[in-house]
């Protein structure tokens, strides 16, 4: 048999909404679709057998109507390739489901709530999975389908957790069930964050990932696989979509003398991040600057939103100052500090340190202005 080409996606999550994002939340809401759309048509350039979709294809089955459309709209375009979707937590198989409340796209094949077998014989290809038929779903000790062993690629679609606990409530998919399948590749969803290939027994399986971010716990680039497959083989080919990055960025601002010069100087360190005005930012301040240097996050926030998509910022800047000679001053600002390093020094674990180092520093700044430390803008 030849080999065959899929491309695997997962965790679209169309019509998700960034609440964060403000008034830009329903511009990234259209733009996950628009990611979608590309994924299709990279689905037609690249020649694929067969396009898979582990789950949370949807955000939720509340979907607004020509939200759904167009995604079928678009599914129907690619036709005759065969889209083979396994509904996820997030969009179970519901009455209420985009999948049961209308008539879906011939090259469309959705999986019921128990495991079956979809088969395409021009392609020498069996598929397997099944789907949440609800928020939650518990996963099987083993496989429990019949495999039969002849020259037909098998592989499967699944959402699930590989963390190893059977008892999760996201379908557990556990290391002793993925070997009982004999599967020659499981394509995975609910994971956001790309695996590598990975083999348990002879049975492949990979997390792409999501396609778009959908806050700064899921940072940098996202995309697809492009797996090829065959008996006893498999390669995959990472393929970015994403339309913008999250990206969490350490600025160090100790060598700013001025407030006024912590903007130009984040900006100048932000262009040296390709395609930087697309991006959304969370930007982290650190450096020792002096005890009465007041940071103005807001007007720094507002200067930088001038030139990238989305940027919020938390200072995590430490005041340079010599406690110990601090602490000898006969003033209130004396005695705080005192009193300070000496609960440090009692502490028991550095957690407690920590915070108090922590308490320490805010304390400090608020004997020179309104404190709003690490507060998000």
């Amino acid at each position: 048999m030849r080999p065959i080409k899929i491309l695997h996606c997962a965790d679209v999550h169309i019509g998700a909404s960034e609440s964060f994002l403000g008034t830009l939340s329903a511009r990234r809401r259209t733009e996950t679709l628009l990611t979608f759309e590309k994924i299709l048509d990279t689905a037609l350039e690249k020649e694929v057998d067969i396009v898979l979709i582990a789950g949370d294809l949807f955000d939720s089955n509340k979907i607004e109507k020509e939200f759904a459309e167009r995604v079928f709209a678009a599914i129907a375009r690619i036709a005759p390739i065969p889209v083979v979707i396994a509904a996820g937590n997030h969009d179970p198989l519901t009455a209420d489901s985009p999948f049961t409340t209308r008539r879906l796209p011939e090259n469309v094949h959705i999986f019921p709530g128990e495991y079956s077998c979809i088969s395409f014989d021009s392609l020498q290809l069996r598929v397997y999975g099944k789907s949440f038929t609800g928020v939650y779903m518990h996963g099987d000790e083993q496989f429990n389908l019949p495999v039969p062993q002849d020259d037909f690629c098998n592989i499967a679609v699944l959402h699930g957790d590989t963390s190893g606990d059977i008892n999760s409530d996201y379908n557990g998919i556990t290391q002793n069930f993925i070997a009982s399948t004999g599967l020659d590749y499981i394509a995975l969803g609910h994971i956001h964050r790309r695996s590598e290939l990975q083999k348990c027994g002879s049975t492949y399986y990979a997390y792409p990932g999501c396609p778009e971010g959908q806050g700064f716990d899921e940072l940098g680039v996202k995309g697809v696989y492009l797996a090829t497959v065959q008996k006893g083989a498999c390669e995959l080919d990472f393929i970015p979509m994403s339309r913008r990055q999250h990206l969490a960025v350490k600025i160090d601002i100790s060598s700013c003398g001025d407030p006024a010069e912590i903007a130009p100087f984040i900006i100048s360190k932000l262009k040296e991040i390709p395609d930087f005005q697309e991006n959304l930012y969370k930007i982290i301040l650190k450096g020792s600057i002096p005890e009465n240097f007041n940071i103005p996050l807001a007007e720094i926030a507002s200067r930088i939103a001038s030139e990238v998509y989305f940027v919020k910022l938390r200072d995590n800047t430490a005041i340079a100052v010599d406690f110990d000679t601090l602490s000898h001053e006969n003033s209130l600002k004396g005695i705080f500090v005192r009193k300070m390093l000496e609960k440090q020094q009692k502490a028991t674990d550095d957690e407690e340190r920590s915070k108090l180092r922590l308490a320490l520093d805010i304390g400090l700044r608020a004997f020179y202005s309104e404190v709003k430390y690490r507060d998000d803008y």
